[in-house]
């Protein structure tokens, strides 16, 4: 008898669910007899490890925050990491209790930020040994992006501008700083001396056209009065 494909579960039909159409569900491999090394562990390197503190936005001598390496479809999302190289579970009293602390400020932070309304804490730790936690930020208003979903989402969704983001990232950097630590994250610069728009560009070029006509309009002005004057003496 052949094997009846399972049901399609009930959250498909979730205004949260990103997708829609016909769908199916994948079929589950069996079970293996030994799990595959994550990185960081059984001589796989450690991404976390390896990387130096101008990869990230924040970072004091226990804990680092890092982010994307580009925009993606949420105002933010960041990763915070430990600097030892432990998972949760082996967290000393003193990391546990600063993770705690350092949760709920991060929270604080990017919810301070325009257009957030909450933001979602993940731990999933089945890519690497070294401990990291995700903060996904949920656009306010946006209500098809509430839930478990919210990941899938911030894949699907377009960037959000460049320098929207970089401010994001600058905003929660000096936000942690100001209880300690470094901001590494810097501000996008504001180019001042370029145009707002096309029409100010054309403005300035018409400005700088009637100053010439100008300037030369007096200069034909004053040449016959010295010529006169040559004449005289």
């Amino acid at each position: 008898m052949p094997d009846t494909p399972p049901a399609v579960p009930n959250f498909t039909q979730w205004p949260s669910f990103p997708f829609e159409g016909d769908l199916r569900v994948r079929q589950l491999d069996d079970p293996v007899a030994t799990e595959p090394h994550r990185h960081g562990e059984g001589g796989r390197e450690c991404i976390a490890c390896d990387a130096p503190d101008e990869a990230y936005i924040w970072a004091d001598e226990r804990w680092r925050v890092r982010a994307m390496d580009r925009p993606t479809g949420l105002p933010v999302v960041l990763i915070l990491e430990s600097r030892s190289h432990l998972d949760l579970g082996d967290l000393p009293n003193l990391l546990a209790a600063e993770l705690g602390v350092l949760t709920v400020r991060l929270e604080r932070a990017i919810r301070s930020l325009d257009g957030v309304s909450r933001v979602h804490v993940n731990r999933w730790g089945d890519g690497s040994a070294h401990l990291h936690l995700w903060f996904l930020a949920r656009p306010y208003g946006r209500l098809q992006l509430r839930g478990t979903f919210l990941p899938l989402w911030d894949s699907i969704l377009p960037p959000i501008p460049e320098p929207t983001w970089r401010e994001n990232l600058a905003l929660v950097a000096a936000w942690l700083a100001d209880f300690g630590g470094r901001q590494l994250a810097e501000p996008t610069r504001i180019r001042w001396q370029a145009p707002a728009s096309f029409g100010a560009v054309e403005a300035a070029e018409h400005a700088e056209s009637a100053e010439h006509a100008e300037t030369a309009k007096e200069t034909e002005s004053a040449e016959p009065a010295r010529t006169k004057e040559t004449r005289l003496s």
